[in-house]
């Protein structure tokens, strides 16, 4: 098993990516906390991921708050004994144009996706360090290395900014053997994705961009997560995982 004795935290566990992610790191040997704010669904995950023989355990996870991070890594190591890998993968949408975005709607978004990376990493680093190391994988966009008009600035604000302090958290605790690497998926069949997929139009013009010609799954994303927490990835610190169906090589 690729995780066999490691503990991972992943945000926005509750369902979508996160839910997958959850699911295949169980089977791949890990115990898992769920960190999400939808605690039906959060505890559906844990009770299927407990009911097949897994380690799991959710817990009430606002991202946007210092006190709640500390409480979820603490849970981790107090329930598990140590924490391992830190999946930042929280996070919401928006569209707009910047004229047209309110300071609220900026802050919002700017809150979730990129301060709630820092309050994350701020809060496992310490722990990850009485582990003897640890990974910690940021899951941005492709939006976070290209523009897109039909996107919003504080998406795509936000998702450069997961990028870049990404390399910063690598290069600060890579001699304490904690890796940092950023995860870039492309269109991806989850509930974020769902109202504009509804919409044909926006949808065969999302399709159009993608020389695959379809919009991913949420275990093709996994998997890519699921190497960079192995130690299969032990000498990868500081990158992008770019998992868009080749929008970005455009």
């Amino acid at each position: 098993m690729r995780l066999a004795g490691k503990t991972a935290l992943i945000s926005g566990g509750a369902r979508g990516m996160g839910a997958v992610e959850a699911r295949l790191f169980v089977q791949e040997g890990a115990r898992v906390v769920i960190g999400d704010v939808l605690e039906s669904e959060g505890r559906q995950v844990e009770a299927e991921i407990r009911a097949t023989g897994g380690e799991a355990v959710f817990v009430l996870l606002d991202v946007t708050s210092e006190a709640a991070w500390q409480r979820a890594v603490a849970t981790a190591v107090s329930r598990f004994g140590r924490l391992d890998i830190l999946v930042n993968n929280a996070g919401v949408g928006g569209a707009g144009r910047l004229e047209d975005t309110t300071a609220e709607e900026w802050d919002r978004v700017m809150d979730i996706n990129a301060k709630g990376v820092f309050l994350g990493t701020k809060a496992a680093i310490p722990a990850m360090r009485q582990a003897g190391g640890g990974s910690i994988i940021n899951i941005s966009s492709q939006l976070g290395l290209v523009g897109m008009g039909e996107s919003s600035p504080q998406y795509q604000a936000s998702k450069g900014a997961v990028r870049l302090l990404t390399k910063l958290t690598a290069l600060q605790y890579a001699r304490e053997r904690i890796r940092a690497n950023s995860v870039h998926p492309g269109p991806i069949l989850t509930p974020m994705t769902e109202r504009r997929r509804a919409d044909p139009a926006v949808y065969e013009r999302m399709v159009s961009r993608i020389p695959l010609g379809r919009y991913g799954e949420p275990d093709e994303v996994a998997y890519g997560v699921l190497y960079l927490a192995s130690d299969e990835s032990s000498f990868v610190t500081g990158s992008e995982l770019v998992i868009d169906g080749g929008w970005t090589a455009q």
